[in-house]
């Protein structure tokens, strides 16, 4: 559900950029009135394993469409709904600035569509009151997908009202409200699968882990194997699993093609020109593999790469590794200099 910046206008970009600047802000102080140091690193790592997860697209059966995990809902669960946005806010950064996955113009409405509704409506309204006190069980698992599905469904309906706003794309409003519902709600119910499995991970682990902020903080050395069996995960997904990921278009993308005919929207001069020439010179892994193809047969190996599945590509594993690896510092870093700054006041 990354929009790219051919999909909508510099006036809604930027009022978007307006809204999750703010939001963000809000975060900072509130994270800053209650953050534990000890909290840091699990934000760091949290962020990794969520860049990695949304590198695995998985197929819609029957669709010839994809999806991935936004991830939103699984750090509100274990950080709080105001560090989980300033994590994924970290997370969609990353990805657009050094990996060209959503467009820059475009980054307000990304961090908007999957932050602020999963964390802050899909969380305190929909979870926590289906799932109660319970981790692990029916009713937890339940809490989740319903949750997922309600966030993912806000966030797909924001990306149509954001698109029709700006008025750039002529997709019509109620044929794309049609086709962008039922392939998200999809989407949603294997998000929430993935979400109760990662809480139930978890909690199994370090039960006092869970929605950390408003409970006792376990020290450091008790996080110990859950920061571990999460960097393992990382790891393993974003360096190895990801060759796996589906090659069918996303559901947003999916969703273009069945009304436009074709996949790609081109965005036109001013705004959207000058900042894709931006991306262009910071994404140095756009579309998660190297810029630049090898010497020799380099052109044709990734094309045989592009048409095998599974897609065996250095490339991708770098991508997996680096990435999580920004994020780690940029979410840890965020972290430390709120908690810092609180801890001064």
């Amino acid at each position: 559900m990354h929009m790219a910046d051919a999909l909508i206008s510099p006036a809604v970009g930027g009022t978007m950029w307006a809204a999750s600047a703010g939001l963000l802000a809000w975060c900072a102080r509130k994270v800053r009135q209650s953050l534990d140091h000890r909290l840091v690193p699990m934000m760091g790592v949290l962020g990794a394993f969520i860049f990695a997860a949304q590198m695995i697209n998985f197929s819609i059966p029957a669709t010839g469409s994809s999806g991935h995990l936004g991830g939103g809902l699984i750090l509100a669960v274990l950080l709080g709904p105001y560090a989980a946005f300033l994590v994924i806010a970290s997370v969609l950064t990353v990805q657009a600035l050094f990996f060209a996955d959503g467009g820059l113009l475009a980054l307000g409405c990304n961090i908007w569509n999957l932050g602020f509704y999963p964390a802050f409506i899909a969380y305190p309204f929909v979870y926590k009151p289906l799932a109660g006190a319970s981790r692990g069980n029916v009713r937890a698992w339940g809490a989740a997908i319903v949750a997922a599905v309600a966030g993912l469904q806000l966030g797909a309906f924001s990306v149509v009202l954001e698109t029709t706003a700006s008025g750039v794309s002529e997709l019509p409003f109620g044929t794309f409200v049609l086709l962008m519902s039922p392939i998200h709600l999809a989407i949603g119910v294997a998000e929430g699968l993935a979400t109760a499995a990662v809480v139930a991970f978890v909690a199994r682990a370090r039960p006092e882990a869970v929605e950390m902020p408003s409970g006792p903080v376990p020290a450091p050395a008790r996080l110990r194997p859950v920061l571990a069996g999460l960097v393992i995960a990382t790891i393993l997904v974003g360096g190895v699993l990801s060759w796996f990921a589906s090659t069918h278009p996303d559901g947003l993308e999916w969703s273009i093609a069945k009304v436009r005919g074709r996949e790609e929207v081109t965005g036109g001069a001013g705004p959207h020109e000058t900042l894709a020439k931006v991306q262009e010179k910071t994404a140095f892994l756009p579309d998660y593999g190297f810029k630049n193809s090898e010497r020799g047969a380099g052109k044709e190996k990734e094309a045989e790469e592009a048409e095998s599945w599974p897609a065996v590509s250095a490339g991708t594993t770098v991508s997996g590794l680096v990435g999580g690896a920004l994020v780690l510092v940029l979410a840890g870093l965020t972290g430390l200099m709120l908690r810092t700054r609180g801890g001064a006041s």
